[in-house]
Order: C-alpha cells, then structure tokens, then sequence
C-alpha cells in the first residue's frame, strides 16, 4: 500500500506494480478489462508528470545541499542543475504520452466486446512507409524541426507522398506496419492520416501514412504472391532516384515512363 509520505518506498512499490501488470498483461482473458487498465495507466500517467517535475524542483531548490564525490560543491550544484532540466524534459515528453493514451482510452470506450469471433469481413488499417531519412538529408529536417517547429517539417514531407504510388511500393518492399514504427530517443507527431517520428540522437527522420484495405482486397491462398516476380520488378531499382523515395517507388515511376 502507498504510504503517502515516503517517496522513495512508494517509488519502490510503483516499480514493482508496473513489472506485475507488464507481466499479467501479456494475455487478456477478458477484452472488456483492457478499457479499465488504460484508464488506470492514464491516471499514472498524469501522476508521474506531476512526481517529474517535484523531482526537478527538488534537485534545483537542494543545489546548496550538493557535492560531487570528491567534496566540490560547484560541481555538485552544476549536476543538481542538470538532472533538474533534464527531468523537466522527461515530464514534458510525458505529456505527449498522456495525449495518446486520452486518444486510445476514447477509441476503447467505443468498442463492445463479442464473446464470440465475428465473420463479418473488416476493412484492415495499416501504416505505410513514405520516406526515411538519415544522416545528411535527415539533417536538414532535423533543423527544420528545431527552427520552424514539428508541423511545418511535416507538411514538407508530405510533398513527397506520391499517393497510389507510394502506396503500391510500400506494399511490394514490405515497407507496412500494424502502428509507425518508434523506438527509444523518438518522438511523434501525428497530423490527420499522416504520422511522423524523429530522434534527434540517432538522426533520423520518417513518415507514414494510414492506408485502409478493403476486405474486397485481402490476399487469399487462391492468388499467392509470387516473390521472385516483386525481385525481377524492383531488381534495377537499387537506387533510388531521390533521398525521399524507397527503391519500390522509383521502380513504378520507371514502370510508367514518369522517372528518368
């Protein structure tokens, strides 16, 4: 139980609560309780926005209290800065988090679970890979972003979105995703059907778009996709014709007479 008043022995029990519901929650035996645990983790959420910035001020307003190892107060008192900013980062990165879990908390409460499997045909969303960018090129948008903000290098991307061709490229180099892939150091920005990571640390930039399948379209075992016929297409496509297109898609344009 928390006790209310001991920072460091609720810190404690918070950490060993969320390693059982990492574990419990690898398997759902009722879907219907998904909605109550993304609320609860909402709630923490906004917590640990809050328990952040306490940190952050703490360290700053402790600064006279601080020595390094060796006994140098200066040194000591520049970490306690450090560590300051830093958690301040830390929170404001939370509140990105907080504004995806309200999202998804809003689209569960929409849902009404079956106890059985429906046979109703679906369409199927899935995310699809624009452009990817890395050292040089990634650079540029990087900058952009720090200059002009996440939404305008966004808006930039899009122009190299070159609509059914993008899409069918996408779909014959694999470049498809149940959600826009991100990993540590990555931030997000979404902006309709259109969702952008970047991490300044690794240097990269890329962005995707939601693409709708049709259950009209689904691939089934009667019309199997033969995957040396996608190798003989995309073979002289090693090279992409711009740092913002896959090799998929200077293949089509190539395919159709619109590349040089």
């Amino acid at each position: 139980m928390p006790t209310f008043y001991d920072p460091g022995a609720d810190a404690g029990e918070a950490y060993e609560a969320l390693r059982g519901l990492a574990h419990a929650s690898r398997r759902f035996e009722h879907p219907k309780d998904m909605y109550g645990v993304v609320g609860d983790l909402l709630g923490g959420v906004r917590s640990l926005r809050q328990v952040l910035d306490q940190l952050a001020t703490a360290h700053a307003s402790n600064r006279p209290l601080a020595i390094d190892d060796s006994g140098d107060h200066s040194a000591g008192s520049k970490d306690a800065l450090a560590a300051a900013d830093e958690l301040h980062r830390a929170a404001t990165f939370i509140d990105q988090a907080e504004e995806r879990l309200n999202a998804a908390m809003s689209a569960a409460g929409r849902i009404a679970w079956l106890s059985e499997p429906s046979n109703s045909p679906v369409s199927v969303q899935r995310w699809i890979s624009v452009c990817f960018l890395q050292g040089d090129d990634a650079d540029e948008l990087l900058q952009m972003i720090d200059d002009e903000g996440a939404d305008a290098a966004l808006a930039y991307l899009k122009n190299w979105d070159y609509g059914d061709e993008t899409t069918q490229a996408a779909l014959e180099n694999g470049y498809v995703y149940d959600l826009p892939p991100t990993g540590p150091l990555e931030q997000e920005i979404r902006s309709g059907n259109y969702d952008m990571t970047f991490s300044h640390s690794f240097g990269h930039v890329g962005l995707y778009r939601l693409h709708v399948i049709n259950p009209t379209d689904a691939i089934t075992d009667d019309h199997p996709i033969r995957a040396g016929s996608l190798a003989n297409d995309l073979q002289s496509a090693t090279t992409p014709s711009s740092w913002f297109e896959h090799p998929g898609i200077a293949a089509v344009k190539r395919a159709r007479g619109l590349g040089l």
